[in-house]
């Protein structure tokens, strides 16, 4: 690159970090072209992206975009570096390299920023085994729609023995025997 589209490049990569909701650096060393357009494929699906950034570029663009400390230290971004970047779910794209990174043995958490905070590689290897956002609202809503529906189906129940004793009432007593 020139130097003009290095700062061009910086200057845009500082904006997406801006708004990024999650941004992990992994270590991609064996990774084929045949697999990072794959997972490129399978990372579009969950609306993140995967950049393959200098690391002296990336340090730029994280000073301009406040990115923690931790994130820009020499023992992080030492080595081939990979940046997954996304602007929606925070956990899909951590949960799609985890799934990548077991079926190929391929691909190394170094760090994270999730939701504006710095995290390590062992919390986003935890983070990748949570299920997606959507999944966990769904499992909230179940959890409190079961009682609920419990409770409705035995205020139906006493409401319709309720009815039928008024009606066998209604039918008289000598219908009842």
């Amino acid at each position: 690159m020139k130097r003009q589209e290095k700062t061009f490049f910086v200057e845009n990569l500082t904006e997406e970090l801006k708004t990024a909701t999650c941004v992990v650096l992994v270590d991609y060393t064996g990774l084929t072209v045949a697999m990072q357009q794959d997972l490129k494929k399978k990372l579009a699906s969950s609306s993140a992206k995967l950049l393959i950034v200098k690391n002296t570029l990336f340090k730029l663009a994280g000073k301009g975009a406040k990115v923690p400390e931790e994130t820009l230290s020499d023992t992080i971004l030492s080595g081939p570096t990979a940046m997954v970047i996304s602007g929606g779910d925070s956990i899909a794209p951590l949960a799609i390299l985890a799934k990548f990174a077991k079926e190929n043995e391929i691909l190394n958490f170094k760090v994270g920023i999730v939701d504006g905070v710095f995290q390590g590689k062992e919390t986003l290897t935890k983070l990748s085994n949570l299920p997606s956002k959507e999944v966990l609202y769904g499992q909230l809503v179940g959890s409190v729609a079961g009682p609920m529906y419990g409770l409705v189906s035995t205020l139906q129940g006493n409401l319709q023995k309720l009815i039928w004793i008024l009606n066998e009432k209604a039918k008289g007593p000598s219908e009842i025997a």
